[in-house]
């Protein structure tokens, strides 16, 4: 009776955890039974490993709707959420032609209708003809601010104070365009685009592990801060590559999605952009994209769909389509070494851990002691360390009081979550509003001389990573510090001493 009891709580538990993870719901395959020869996903891998300064979190290939290969290189893990910014978008102008499809909204509509209490005292013509299809093209007639998120409070009034030059005519890429379609959409249903999506289309998906950012006036973000898991991705441009059918049941029109990826304008470089989509190939691929390589590249020809995460600052998504699209064959292939070589590629990934040795002499004497920091943009004032047998954690606090304790493994990742924000390159007040929980960080550490701490950090479910590299000498320390997508640049580095 007693096992049976442990059983029953073990199944529960395991069942709960999935439910709580959100992971293999998708049906899996091999790239052969799809169709897709195993050496063609191992060379599109190879291309994405290689590509400089770029630090790959995931990797998702679906054909036929079914997983074909996966990649979470250690310490990254499948049910991790991640952030998207401008990969975002796309979700903004499906919930804009849900709206559509309700006969809620068109894209003939003016901008200006929506907003009444925030226009200038003086509404141009220009202004006045602003269209929801001119917002949702990136053709605004508004020059990108990027400084506006950060010095105001309240965006759309602002924004729309701004002299306006031909809208629809010339392609300028503004975040705050997505942001303006959002607020629309949160005005005509009366709720926000994330509530809206979660009702229309994340819980028909089954995508619960989700989060979006709000801006400081209530209006989900829009343009960025969407906050995901890999597959809930996938399973996005799995609805897309599917006309907007899920299961049998159209959740947006096919005439939406066929706009969305259809090019509406050219971005002045020979690239189409549709609705909050780029063109992926010149053989009808579209992909959602955002900052330092977030993913979703959908390839109706193939179909086919291809989901990254990274931090990279120098992505390349055309390679994409470019490496797989020419292996792609219509019937099943037969397993051969290809196959058992994919499998063996896809569990070696991992990030090496920091080198150097366990301990040294010096770690003693930091015990029991606190360095107070310099200012600095992460807003730490303050950091201790104690030594393990195989671990260092330190103990950093911020100028509003709060303790992240991080314990970095010698010679392996060691993952905790904390409360404690990551570095967050978006500049825009109250960024991380919406983003409930702790944080994961992965650390590891190693000595690298007597008097020389070396320590990683990799926020598992964001998209930071800080390199660390303290030097000890009587009182004080030298630190510096790097993050991963500015890799070149110290965040950064001077003397600090310990407190008193």
């Amino acid at each position: 009776m007693k096992n049976k009891i442990l059983l029953s709580l073990l199944v529960c538990f395991l069942f709960s955890n999935t439910v709580f993870s959100q992971v293999n719901e998708l049906p899996r395959s091999t790239p052969e039974q799809e169709g897709v020869p195993s050496q063609a996903v191992s060379a599109l891998l190879d291309s994405l490993f290689s590509i400089p300064q770029t630090d790959i979190h995931s990797v998702m290939m679906l054909r036929h709707g079914k997983v074909i290969a996966e990649v979470y290189p250690e310490p990254f893990k499948a049910e991790y959420q991640h952030t998207q910014y401008s990969c975002s978008k796309t979700f903004v102008s499906a919930a804009v032609g849900l709206a559509v499809d309700a006969n809620l909204l068109r894209v003939s509509d003016r901008v200006a209708t929506f907003f009444p209490d925030k226009l200038p005292a003086e509404v141009s013509p220009e202004l006045a003809s602003m269209t929801v299809h001119d917002l949702l093209i990136m053709a605004s007639g508004i020059d990108p601010d990027g400084n506006l998120r950060a010095e105001n409070s309240y965006w759309i009034k602002p924004l729309l104070a701004k002299p306006v030059k031909a809208p629809g005519k010339l392609f300028k890429y503004d975040s705050l365009c997505t942001y303006l379609l959002s607020a629309i959409v949160q005005q005509v249903t009366g709720k926000t685009v994330f509530a809206y999506l979660q009702e229309k289309i994340f819980k028909e998906l089954h995508i619960e592990k989700v989060s979006w950012e709000e801006s400081p006036e209530g209006i989900t973000t829009g343009g960025w801060g969407l906050f995901i898991q890999p597959e809930s991705l996938a399973k996005m441009g799995q609805l897309l590559l599917q006309k907007g059918k899920w299961n049998d049941k159209q959740l947006i029109s096919e005439a939406w999605v066929n706009q969305m990826m259809h090019t509406h304008i050219d971005t002045g470089d020979g690239r189409g952009y549709g609705y909050q989509m780029w063109e992926a190939s010149k053989d009808g691929a579209f992909r959602a994209d955002g900052r330092f390589g977030q993913y979703i590249v959908v390839m109706p020809k193939q179909d086919m769909v291809v989901v990254i995460t990274q931090c990279s600052n120098s992505p390349n998504p055309w390679v994409v389509s470019r490496v797989l699209a020419p292996a792609v064959q219509s019937g099943s292939i037969n397993l051969g070494k290809d196959y058992a070589s994919l499998q063996k590629k896809l569990q070696s990934y991992s990030y090496p851990t920091i080198s150097g040795k366990a301990k040294s002499n010096m770690a003693n004497r930091l015990t029991g002691k606190t360095f107070k920091l310099e200012d600095n943009q992460f807003g730490w004032q303050d950091i201790s360390f104690k030594q393990g047998d195989k671990q260092m954690t330190i103990v950093i606090t911020d100028q509003q009081g709060k303790r992240a304790e991080i314990s970095a493994g010698y010679k392996y990742w060691n993952t905790i979550w904390t409360a404690s924000r990551p570095p967050y390159s978006m500049n825009a007040q109250q960024k991380f509003k919406g983003i409930e929980g702790d944080f994961a960080v992965a650390a590891s550490y190693g000595w690298t001389s007597a008097n020389t701490l070396r320590l990683n950090l990799q926020y598992v479910n964001w998209i930071s990573a800080l390199d660390l590299t303290l030097s000890f000498q009587g009182d004080t320390v030298q630190i510096t510090v790097h993050k991963n997508y500015e890799p070149d640049v110290p965040q950064f580095t001077g003397r600090i001493k310990e407190s008193k």
